[in-house]
Formats: structure tokens, C-alpha cells, sequence
């Protein structure tokens, strides 16, 4: 195995089921897939995506008897935005408008195609409720599509409703009376509520009063004995991050990874400290993903009926680490946390074990340099089919995908590659949000089968940076990685990532000599960044030769591949109505 190998991060998993109870006293008039609340006691959104047809239902209740509306923005404020304005008369007849804003100002009637259709609503208790319907693509320059990945949703009122009978007087500055939310449409995964597992036996992993250091990042490594009080095998099926109310501001995301079973530890002096301070200690247990939360994301997640988490009886996992990430930009100093995961363990075993697979580049900076003001510079990995020959014949289903960048993220997916062809997305985030990640239900189970391979991709805007991005942990470092829960579970394989080969950085750096990653981190950081050298460099990438690490902790395979492989893509879909 190449002693360059670096353990990547850790992360994935979830379900869904039941909704959050919402604010508005009116029932919705149809069942939905999703809901959410948009503003507490304000704002309430029910939608149901049809793949089939490509069209998408939404349910808008608002606590205003005025126009109310809901917007698809491309950027989070008004310009770009397409918005449906609705309202009741008090005769019942409901109103619907199409409308676009080409800047931060009273948004203009869509003057090329009505593609927001009115269904139905009503006025009740003081709260206005509409239902109506678009296609996810309108094919109109006027509207935005709604994008697999996490959307941004815009919505507002007014406290009277828009004269029907007169056109010439328009809808009336909002004032505050707006708001947004960032919510994946077309892949959410709603969480229930805390009260559908009261009873339920429960397990947790929580720092205990850590000390978070005054640096703007930390990486805080500790590690649980598993849960001993289970002679026999038990299915989480769900689990609730715990984040300290305190310190909402600090944790960022909350990794946590099983440790190898050859792992072994003194369980009166487990290990708990800075993670770079502790690497021997913990490195077993680092790249074993068994679940993540990050900012933004719901907090209790659901597993689907037909599978759980196995813990307890003969399970080979005794150890688990809690990698714990503070961003702290204020530098503040004195803050304690007790931050965790709470575990709730079902009554009846079900039928598959639940696992967790990676792909993606390594975070370091020999897998990742962006460099700045690059409105889009693309990397690429592959997981070539080695890595998937011990797959079950029967294959496993993919059911849960959380893709993960870091700020300058735009745009990140994988391909199932199958007989060298592009069969289909495993799953495509084309908008990515990096202060929103959420982990998203895949519309129906994917099949993976041995020989599977597969391409990532991770699209980056550096506009706003004045220096070279690197892989690595830090907010202001880069990642791209793409995570996914399946059933039935392999103990071999976890992850499969790549890095430039050593013979890259070799020819790129006109040296011959052994390659150590500081020597890149140093040499990248000094080199000199015009327009022609990002061009010559995002074909470095293109062309660089790889090396793929995959399987699991301290059985980590490596191959390298003298040039990205090409294979038969499909074709974009072309947009119609």
C-alpha cells in the first residue's frame, strides 16, 4: 500500500417518514410527499414531486388574509427569481400570477409563458392557503429550473389582496415581510418527530464540558466504547444530533466513524484531544463513515422499514470516534460543549443491515488545488471496477446521498459507469449549498452490482479568493466527496477516492525526486497564478494520472490509473414542455 495513503473524513446516512407538525390551522386540500415549516407561525409549504411527469405540486399557507407568494431563486434574493403570487377574493375565487425579477425590486408579470397553474385555496382563521403546479423545467428564460440538489426558496406576503378588476395598480412593497429557506425540492428527506420514538431505548456518544479552543477551526477526536448492554443484535432506527444550544454558532459538522475491529484501547483512558494531536491513536478509526451531521442539515434522521443500524450482540465494531469540527471565526475563548448523537433502537430487528460508502478525492492538497478567480474549474475522480468485485451478485440499493464540498462548492455528482457507459446519475447535486447540507432520500433504491464503476465530479467557484484553495479539512480548504447509505451491508468497502499520482506532481513540478505532500503544499502555495496558468492547469487536471485508494480501515488497496478512463456518457436532457 502506498505510504501516502491519508485517511479521508467520515460521514453518511439517513430516512424519513413522518412530518414536523406545522403552524396553519387550515388541513391541506391533497396528501403530500414533503413538508416543511418556511417561518415558525407564519409560513407553512406542503409539495410532492411527480418524476414521471416532471412537474412539481406545491401547498402555500401563509398567516395573511393579502397575496401571498413563493419564489425559486437562483442566488437567495429577489433578482433572477420566479415567483407565483396568489390570492383569495372574498367571493373564493383564487388568483395566481406568474412573475420575474430582474433585480431587487417589485417583480414584473412574466410576459412569455403562464407556467404557474392555479389548483385550488381558500381564506380561513386569518391564513391564505393555495395549491398549484409547474414543471420542474419550463423551458422558460423567465422561470428557474428546479435543480436535483438543495433549492432556494423565496417567499413573502401583503396584508391585502391584488384588484383583480384592475390591472394597472401592482402588487405593494413587502416591507419585512418575507423570508427564505434552502430546502432539496426534489430529494428531502422530512424528519419526524421526537415524539414517534418516546419508549424507545436509546444509547448516546456526547463530549463532556470540551473546552473548545479560541482557533477559527478544531478538529476534536474522541473515543466511545460501543454500547455494551445489548448481548444481542439490535437495529437503531433512527438517530437526533445533539447540539449544545450554547454553541449553535460553533459546531459545524459532527462526523462519526466506527473503528476497525482490530482497533484496541484502554477503556479507562480512551482517547479525547485535538485529532492531529492524537493520529496514531485514531487511526483505525477515521475512515470507517458510519454517519455525519453538518450545518444546516435536520437533525434527527429516520431509517426506511426494511432497514437499520446493527449494534450489540456479535457485532464487530466495539469502539467508535466522534470527530467533532468547531468553526470559530471570532476567535472566542471559554466556550464549553457537550454536543452528540443519540441513538434509538427499534424493538423488532429488520431485515438488511444498513451501510455507508464514499467516492471522491482525497483532501489533501496532492488531490485538490483550485486556483482563485476561477468562475468554474472541474476535478474528477474514478472508482474503477476493482474496487466493486466482491458486490453481492444480487447487488445493493443505494437509498440515502449526501454530496459535500466545502465554500467554494458549486455543483458536485456521481455516474454509475457500467460496461464503460454511463447508465444514470447515482445522484446529481447540481445546486450545492455548502451551509445547507442535507441529506437526501433518492426517489427510489439505486442497484449497484459488481463491476460497477464509477465518475465524481466537483465543480468550484473562486472568484472571491485572492489565493489557491487545497484539499483539506478547514472551512477555507476544499473537499469533494460524495457519500451514500445502502442495504445490504459489506464489511470491505467504504470508500473510494483518488489523488494525483506521485508521477504528476513529479512532471509538473520538474523534479525527479521523491514527492512528500508538504513539498506540494509549499510549492502550490507559492505558484504564480495568471489566466494562462489556470487554463494550463485545469488541463493538468484533466490529464494528471491517478491514484485510487479503496476498501476499509488498515485494508486500504491502491491502484493507479495512467489517465482518467473514458466512457460512453448520456446525453443532457434537452428541456421540454
Amino acid at each position: 500500500m502506498s505510504k501516502n495513503l491519508i485517511i479521508v473524513l467520515c460521514f453518511c446516512w439517513v430516512i424519513l417518514e413522518e412530518c414536523a407538525a406545522l403552524s396553519s390551522p387550515i388541513a391541506p386540500f391533497a396528501t403530500y410527499k414533503h413538508s416543511a415549516e418556511l417561518q415558525k407561525d407564519i409560513a407553512d409549504l406542503w409539495w410532492t414531486v411527480d418524476d414521471a411527469e416532471q412537474e412539481i405540486t406545491f401547498e402555500l399557507h401563509i398567516k395573511s388574509t393579502g397575496w401571498i407568494a413563493l419564489g425559486i431563486s437562483p442566488a437567495g434574493g429577489m433578482k433572477g427569481a420566479d415567483i407565483a403570487i396568489g390570492w383569495v377574493e372574498s367571493s373564493g375565487k383564487v388568483f395566481l400570477q406568474d412573475r420575474y425579477s430582474t433585480a431587487n425590486s417589485r417583480p414584473m408579470r412574466d410576459n412569455t409563458t403562464q407556467d404557474w397553474f392555479v389548483l385550488q385555496g381558500q381564506e380561513k382563521d386569518g391564513w391564505t392557503a393555495i395549491r398549484f403546479k409547474r414543471l420542474l423545467h419550463t423551458c422558460d428564460s423567465m422561470d428557474v429550473p428546479i435543480k436535483s440538489g438543495t433549492n432556494i426558496l423565496i417567499f413573502a406576503y401583503g396584508l391585502v389582496d391584488l384588484d383583480s378588476n384592475r390591472p394597472e395598480v401592482d402588487i405593494m412593497y413587502h416591507g419585512t415581510r418575507r423570508n427564505s429557506r434552502m430546502l432539496p425540492l426534489r430529494s428531502y428527506a422530512d424528519p419526524p418527530a421526537d415524539e414517534k420514538f418516546l419508549g424507545l431505548d436509546t444509547f448516546e456518544f456526547r463530549s463532556d464540558n470540551y473546552i473548545v479552543p479560541s482557533n477559527d477551526t478544531t478538529y476534536h477526536c474522541k473515543i466511545y466504547k460501543a454500547p455494551s448492554q445489548y448481548p444481542h443484535k439490535r437495529h437503531a432506527i433512527a438517530h437526533k444530533i445533539l447540539i449544545d444550544p450554547d454553541n449553535i454558532d460553533l459546531v459545524h459538522h459532527l462526523d462519526l466513524c466506527e473503528c476497525d475491529p482490530t482497533a484496541t484501547f484502554d477503556d479507562n483512558n480512551l482517547p479525547d484531544d485535538l485529532c492531529d494531536s492524537i493520529p496514531d491513536e485514531i487511526r483505525l478509526c477515521s475512515s470507517n463513515f458510519a454517519t455525519v451531521w453538518a450545518v444546516g442539515g435536520d437533525v434527527t434522521r429516520e431509517f426506511p422499514e426494511e432497514a437499520g443500524y446493527a449494534v450489540g450482540g456479535n457485532s464487530e465494531t466495539k469502539y467508535y470516534m466522534i470527530q467533532m469540527h468547531y468553526d470559530n471565526p471570532r476567535l472566542s475563548s471559554n466556550r464549553r460543549d457537550s454536543s452528540g448523537i443519540r441513538f434509538y433502537l427499534g424493538n423488532e430487528l429488520r431485515q438488511y443491515d444498513l451501510g455507508f460508502l464514499t467516492f471522491g478525492i482525497g483532501s489533501t492538497p496532492s488531490g485538490l488545488a483550485i486556483p482563485p478567480k476561477v468562475e468554474r474549474f472541474i476535478t474528477d475522480s474514478f472508482c474503477p471496477p476493482e474496487a466493486t468485485r466482491n458486490f453481492p451478485k444480487s447487488g445493493i440499493n443505494v437509498i440515502f446521498a449526501l454530496p459535500h464540498t466545502h465554500l467554494q462548492g458549486s455543483s458536485t455528482w456521481t455516474k454509475i459507469i457500467r460496461n464503460n457507459t454511463a447508465v444514470q446519475y447515482l445522484f446529481n447535486a447540481e445546486s450545492y449549498d455548502f451551509n445547507y447540507q442535507f441529506q437526501n432520500r433518492l426517489p427510489k433504491p439505486i442497484k449497484l452490482y459488481p463491476g460497477d464503476s464509477f465518475a465524481t465530479r466537483c465543480i468550484y467557484n473562486t472568484m472571491n479568493k485572492d489565493d489557491v484553495t487545497l484539499g483539506g479539512e478547514r472551512t477555507k480548504d476544499e473537499m469533494c466527496v460524495n457519500m451514500f447509505t445502502y442495504y445490504p451491508r459489506m464489511n470491505d468497502l467504504y470508500a473510494c477516492v483518488t489523488l494525483n499520482h506521485d508521477s504528476a506532481w513529479q512532471d509538473v513540478m520538474n523534479t525527479s525526486s521523491p514527492i512528500d505532500y508538504k513539498q506540494v503544499k509549499d510549492w502550490l502555495l507559492t505558484k504564480n497564478w495568471t489566466s494562462e496558468s489556470t487554463k494550463q492547469w485545469q488541463n493538468f487536471y484533466e490529464r494528471a494520472p491517478r491514484l485510487v485508494i479503496y476498501g476499509k480501515s488498515g485494508y486500504f488497496q491502491d491502484q493507479m490509473l495512467s489517465t482518467l478512463p473514458t466512457y460512453e456518457d448520456f446525453k443532457a436532457e434537452e428541456c421540454h414542455k
